[in-house]
């Protein structure tokens, strides 16, 4: 079969590249490299010569696209403007990637009446602050004024309309929503928590928490995250639907420092940075995240394999290798 993965040179696409290569399938994948990194398909390219296939570009770029979504069975679309700081550096050309990238990649898929998966976020709930969050909760935004929420409202336009496309074409489509998604190949420069703790830690220079620390979450596997987009994909009943794919063991961001600098040995203190002087004002935080991955688990054999513990373990071994 052949696969398109957009952003598949992103942190979760390229370790969605390798297991379908892994299970035998050709994948094309198009990235505009600029969160994503030609080093994260280094492996892939090496080991699969011949069934992987780039294209640089943009998914903007229609008459790419048309090409893609034409030579292929299956879509995963993960192509999106990411992380906290890199949507407030970059309000406009975030939201233009993330609406408008969207529509032409669900315009292509209904054209050719390929199955699609898209890939949103818990950023989609906003600010509840109950546990845990279902896919059938309401929204809680901020106002338009603080950019945070742009990225929620985009990727929650994008569900809209992948929804629609479902209800008026019935276009084959899933979505779902990841938690806080960790994993080898992640980077802190776009904020990413758990990452630019370990980093910080094995340099022994200071581990910056935003905020308080009170603020909760909960942090998923990348490996665990591409068993359940895999199975899902395989499934013939979940059309039309939205999942969540989150972790289960939810941590404040204080106590994860300290057990970033337990497991690592690190001196490293911990400090506190009020937000406004971490982010610009466009700035506000989820206080609480956690999902409930019931429906999930009704439709496909999906527990996290990985605990919090051995999820900091693999990205320490892998930045010490690093």
């Amino acid at each position: 079969m052949r696969i398109l993965i957009t952003g598949g040179a992103g942190f979760v696409g390229s370790h969605l590249v390798e297991r379908y290569l892994e299970l035998g399938h050709e994948v094309y994948v198009i990235d505009d490299l600029s969160t994503g990194s030609r080093d994260n398909l280094e492996n892939a390219c090496e080991r699969f010569n011949g069934s992987i296939f780039l294209t640089v570009d943009t998914i903007l770029n229609r008459d790419v696209m048309l090409g893609l979504v034409g030579t292929c069975d299956l879509v995963v679309h993960l192509a999106a403007a990411v992380g906290v700081q890199y949507i407030l550096d970059n309000p406009l050309s975030s939201i233009i990637t993330n609406v408008q990238g969207t529509a032409v990649v669900l315009e292509l898929c209904d054209k050719f009446k390929k199955r699609i998966l898209i890939v949103s976020t818990s950023e989609v709930y906003g600010k509840h602050t109950h546990a845990p969050l279902l896919e059938t909760d309401d929204i809680i935004y901020g106002p338009s004024s603080k950019f945070r929420w742009s990225y929620a409202a985009a990727k929650l336009m994008d569900e809209f309309t992948a929804l629609a496309y479902h209800r008026t074409t019935e276009l084959p489509v899933v979505i779902v929503r990841l938690f806080n998604t960790v994993g080898p190949r992640q980077t802190g420069r776009y904020g990413m928590v758990i990452p630019r703790f370990i980093q910080s830690a094995l340099n022994n220079t200071p581990i910056k928490i935003f905020g308080n620390g009170q603020q909760t979450r909960t942090f998923v596997h990348v490996t665990d995250v591409i068993n359940a987009i895999v199975q899902l994909m395989e499934q013939n009943n979940v059309d039309g639907e939205v999942f969540n794919i989150g972790g289960n063991q939810e941590i404040t961001i204080e106590d994860l420092a300290k057990r970033v600098v337990k497991e690592t040995a690190s001196t490293s203190e911990i400090t506190y940075l009020p937000y406004e002087k971490a982010f610009s004002p466009d700035f506000e935080d989820i206080q609480r995240r956690v999902p409930s991955v019931e429906k999930l688990q009704k439709v496909i054999d999906w527990e996290p394999m990985y605990s919090l513990d051995a999820i900091l373990s693999n990205i320490i071994n892998e930045v010490q290798k690093s």
